[in-house]
């Protein structure tokens, strides 16, 4: 039989008592097999004999019995005064973790990824207990699918200043990041006529199977060195665009397409998907705004704090046509129900007290640095590869000499314990897909940067050097 056992220590036991023995038998050997098992892990505490003498219905000294033979037998370790603890040894597994990407590897270039070091710890402490000192009970209750009021109104307000954004909270939802936005967009039209969304290529993979996962067929939207050509745009019932920094070629969309994107948009009567994931980072332009400014009623403006902060807060915000609202929030009910109200309350709050801007403002002058850095390297150990997309956002784009393949730099960087990402898993539909390496130089934490940088660009000096040489 099975007994859960709740020491009135506060310390939480439970053992599986085999049927057929006595107490203090069958106790003997579920408590050795919990160790042996892993279930209790060394150094983790036992209830006091007499608590789970208590729990268990049995004299106090049957339990100190059997961890009297327990620890002579080296499972546990009893100590006068102090609680019996599980005995490091041979006999107790540790328990089983999945190992890091970033322990297996020496430099870590992945795309999409901020520097998880630098995130704001302080700062957030302080906005927490700020914004629960503030907030009404209401807003602790069930989730309102749309999100926090609070937050929607501060954000309505901050995408106005920093993005050109034209919205009201009454057209915000709050979501789970940029992933879960673009599956509710497309929930809500696919539960509407939408057959088909056009999205730029190359672009994410997640993106294509994120509309297909909702019914949508995915229309390539070709891309060029002034963005997404709007010619493409023909038959679908929306477009998704990154226009501030195209992922991954780096592309800004140019003027004169955004307003032929937004014109055709709106003479279409469908929708264009915005997706400002890295806005706020730019270096050597003038801050672009949002294409959601030209048409409010035809674009869907989407962001998150993934970039900005860390991509594990899980918070992301849809400023949404009036026609599109009820179904997108209809689409979050199903999904979710809401998004965690504590990390909005928190986030609002950095918001106003203006430790958002001065964050991002700090960020930005690290990240040109890095930007900077990984150019000198480049030109320093492998002068043959040129880079691109590099006037703002976390990432480069390097495109090889013709004698170098992108399977012969993945290969080389495996090799060395270097992650990169190819371009090649971007592309989709037919036509000529060039190769490249996408750079994610926002990722290596800061005070690894500089060994980063010096592993990456002997990897790439090595693979042009032996390339140049075959040749």
């Amino acid at each position: 039989m099975a007994d859960s056992c709740t020491s009135a220590g506060g310390i939480d036991l439970h053992l599986d008592l085999p049927p057929g023995r006595g107490r203090r038998s069958a106790l003997e050997v579920a408590l050795r097999q919990a160790i042996r098992d892993g279930r209790l892990a060394p150094g983790e505490w036992l209830p006091s004999s007499r608590a789970l003498a208590v729990q268990l219905g049995v004299a106090r000294g049957t339990v100190v019995e059997v961890y009297a033979q327990l620890a002579a037998e080296g499972y546990l370790r009893t100590r006068p005064g102090a609680a019996t603890e599980v005995a490091h040894g041979p006999h107790a597994p540790s328990r089983v973790t999945a190992e890091p990407v970033t322990a297996r590897v020496v430099a870590d270039f992945r795309l999409g990824r901020p520097d998880l070091s630098m995130f704001p710890r302080a700062e957030w402490l302080r906005a927490l207990p700020r914004a629960l000192q503030t907030t009404a009970h209401s807003e602790l209750g069930p989730a309102d699918p749309r999100g926090s009021p609070r937050l929607r109104a501060v954000l309505a307000n901050y995408l106005g200043r920093v993005r050109g954004v034209l919205t009201t909270s009454e057209h915000i939802v709050i979501c789970s990041g940029f992933t879960q936005g673009l599956r509710l967009v497309c929930d809500a039209l696919a539960a509407g006529t939408a057959r088909s969304i056009a999205l730029e290529n190359p672009c994410l993979p997640d993106h294509r199977a994120i509309a297909e996962a909702s019914g949508l067929a995915v229309v390539p939207l070709d891309v060029d060195g002034s963005g997404a050509r709007p010619e493409g745009f023909t038959r679908s019932a929306a477009a998704v665009l990154a226009p501030a920094h195209q992922a991954p070629l780096g592309a800004t969309l140019s003027a004169e397409r955004r307003a032929e994107f937004a014109r055709i948009a709106a003479a279409r009567g469908v929708y264009l998907v915005e997706d400002d994931y890295d806005g706020e980072f730019r270096y050597d332009r003038h801050p672009v705004g949002a294409l959601q400014g030209l048409a409010p009623e035809h674009v869907i403006y989407a962001g998150s704090a993934s970039k900005s902060l860390a991509p594990g807060l899980r918070l992301g915000w849809l400023a949404l046509p009036s026609g599109l609202i009820d179904a997108v929030i209809e689409a979050k009910r199903r999904a979710d129900r809401g998004t965690d109200v504590l990390a909005q309350l928190a986030f609002a709050e950095l918001i106003e007290s203006g430790a958002l801007d001065r964050h991002i403002r700090r960020m930005r002058r690290r990240y040109g640095n890095r930007r900077d850095a990984l150019i000198a390297t480049l030109a320093r150990y492998a002068p043959a590869v040129s880079i691109h997309g590099i006037a703002a956002g976390l990432h480069a784009v390097v495109s090889l000499p013709e004698h170098i393949s992108e399977a012969d730099v993945l290969t080389a960087a495996q090799q060395r314990k270097v992650a990169l990402t190819g371009l090649t898993p971007f592309w989709h539909g037919t036509g000529h897909h060039t190769e490249g390496i996408v750079i994610g130089y926002g990722t290596p934490l800061e005070h690894e940067y500089a060994s980063a940088l010096e592993h990456l660009g002997q990897l790439m000096g090595a693979v042009t050097k032996s390339s140049t040489e075959s040749h």
